[in-house]
């Protein structure tokens, strides 16, 4: 009732929808007339041209169809135009889901399990496992890149050139500012971070990325042949703190009172009309009637920084539904059934295999996916081959203090973070992380007393079971009247475990500050240093007992200094 009440109040105070002019000319990119986007209907040939757009940190509310205060025109049209994706899920962090998926492979069976993959990490997406993009090449795909890659790039092999794409624009770490694509990580840690193949891109700083990265896209629709299948995948910088947006964006939510969801929204806005410049282009260089487009969120809203999953539960970071139900949808021409929404449970590991086979490439068993096949069930309606979900096991979160292996009839320490999904039903192990469920936050000052109506207090537990179906909004718990269905789920967390390889978290290398690279991020290990390493770790290991041994220069003695701060620090919160 109380929760009732407060959505209702929410809802009369900020949940005010303004309209804007779809046909006024876009800010983003230079885009065609209105004329130029009729094209003659004709057969499409195959394969299809597949465009996939990754937004980040966009929460679950923040869409208009989800009656959200922030106006996403193309987005709203695009997705009535298509199939919507309501069972759709997500990893709670960056790294996570990009991994998930360009490899099709839970993160336990890509030693990704912890975190993410920090810009000073030795550590990138396994060089063994064979990409998406890798894959579409095999099938005859010219393959781009635009945006963020946060997937490793302390050798020459993990940058995306090397991972299957033939070109690339965009930012290797995890966040850099708008216009100068500046990145700090850490206090005097800073550095230059936009890149154009294995180069940096100095000439460009100064445009801001989302309108530079839909300009990129519409330079590779105007010099590539629509007889050649094309992949792009266009992984936006938006809307990921810092929290900037060039200024007309800004003005149409003047009203605003809360001043980072102000900024937020205009910086969805100028996304959302970024994607109808790409949609454009796509129509004008005779791409369109061929192509699938597929839209999604990376993770959860940063409710902290302007993002809303409302009324869901939790946010980034977390792996509450708020931090792992993500937005979706698909729009194409080549749809069975259109202008639907699709019930049918789909997790981001699934567009690897879903992609392959609209390629006309070919998967097996032997090549260890995650992901199924949910084509039919996204075109046709069918049901979905998906039954489960493994949100993730990380064995070097922070234990919970209240978990242990009695908890766990025995046979899972519930001290460990995880969650799992079979069926209806959702478990959670260990931390899940902040459990709050969070309005948007409209309004200048949020009167406390509202708040504290979805406040909840810390609770002595360590294990939650939920309903999915019936309860999305994980307000009741059932594990302690369902302990059968607690002790499967854990059961299957066994059987999973059982397959994990170990975690890969190295501690950072000061030899990858900036300063060492000309000012900019980038590649800084070769093969030799990477032997190196291994066979100090080794020595190391064998000479602990016989007390420190002297290092022969100044980098050894920072390596060994950050090596024990990160041990220390090993779990980061999000």
């Amino acid at each position: 009732m109380h929760a009732l009440t407060g959505f209702s109040l929410v809802s009369l105070l900020s949940f005010g929808y303004l309209s804007w002019d779809w046909a006024k000319p876009g800010l983003v990119a230079d885009g065609p007339t209105e004329a130029s986007e009729q094209q003659p209907s004709v057969a499409p040939p195959q394969p299809p041209h597949i465009i996939f757009i990754l937004t980040d940190d966009q929460g679950y509310h923040d869409v208009g169809y989800h009656g959200s205060d922030i106006e996403t025109p193309t987005l709203d049209r695009l997705a009535a135009d298509g199939v919507k994706l309501e069972n759709y899920y997500i990893q709670p962090i960056c790294t996570p889901s990009r991994s998930q998926l360009l490899t099709g492979r839970y993160q336990i069976h890509t030693g990704l399990q912890h975190s993410i993959i920090r810009p000073r990490q030795p550590n990138c997406l396994p060089l063994d496992q064979v990409t998406l993009p890798q894959k579409l090449q095999e099938a005859g795909y010219s393959t781009h890149m635009v945006g963020k890659w946060h997937l490793g790039f302390y050798r020459k092999e993990c940058l995306p050139t090397r991972r299957g794409f033939d070109t690339f624009l965009g930012s290797l770490t995890g966040n850099v500012d708008y216009y100068t694509y500046d990145n700090c990580d850490g206090p005097g840690v800073c550095g230059f971070d936009l890149h154009e193949g294995e180069n940096v891109a100095w000439g460009l700083s100064g445009q801001y990325s989302t309108m530079l990265y839909a300009q990129r896209v519409s330079h590779i629709l105007a010099s590539h042949s629509p007889r050649q299948p094309l992949f792009l995948y266009v992984a936006f910088q938006a809307v990921h703190t810092p929290l900037q947006s060039p200024r007309e964006y800004l003005y149409r939510y003047r009203s605003m009172g809360n001043v980072a969801r102000r900024k937020y929204a205009a910086m969805v806005t100028c996304m959302d009309e970024a994607v109808r410049n790409i949609t454009w282009a796509l129509k004008r260089y005779g791409f369109y009637n061929n192509s699938v487009i597929i839209f999604s969120s990376d993770n959860g809203g940063q409710t902290f920084s302007g993002g809303s999953n409302w009324p869901l539960r939790g946010r980034k970071g977390t792996y509450w539904e708020g931090g792992v139900r993500g937005l979706g949808f698909v729009h194409s021409p080549l749809l069975k059934r259109k202008r639907r929404t699709s019930r049918a449970l789909v997790h981001i590991t699934d567009w690897y295999p879903t992609l392959v086979g609209l390629a006309g490439g070919a998967v097996s068993a032997a090549d260890g996916l995650d992901g199924y096949d949910v084509w039919p069930a996204i075109s046709e309606g069918r049901a979905s081959p998906r039954t489960e979900i493994l949100h993730n096991i990380d064995p070097l979160y922070n234990h919970a203090r209240h978990g242990s292996l009695e908890g766990g009839f025995g046979i899972w320490n519930t001290a460990v973070q995880a969650a799992i999904r079979v069926g209806e039903w959702k478990l959670l192990t260990g931390d899940p992380g902040y459990g709050d469920w969070i309005p948007p936050q409209t309004l200048a000052a949020f009167p406390g007393s509202w708040w504290n109506l979805e406040r909840m207090a810390s609770a002595r537990q360590a294990v939650w079971l939920f309903n999915i179906s019936a309860d999305p909004y994980e307000r009741e718990d059932l594990a302690g009247q369902r302990p059968d269905v607690v002790r499967a789920l854990l059961a299957r967390l066994v059987d999973y475990n059982r397959t994990a390889i170990p975690v890969r978290y190295p501690a950072e290398n000061p030899r990858a500050h900036p300063d060492f690279n000309g000012g900019a991020w980038g590649p800084w290990a070769s093969d030799e240093e990477e032997e190196e390493e291994e066979e100090e770790a080794v020595a190391r290991s064998r000479s602990l007992s016989r007390g420190r041994r002297k290092k022969k220069c100044k980098i050894c003695k920072l390596r060994s200094f950050f090596r024990k701060l990160n041990t220390r620090l090993m779990s980061h919160r999000i």
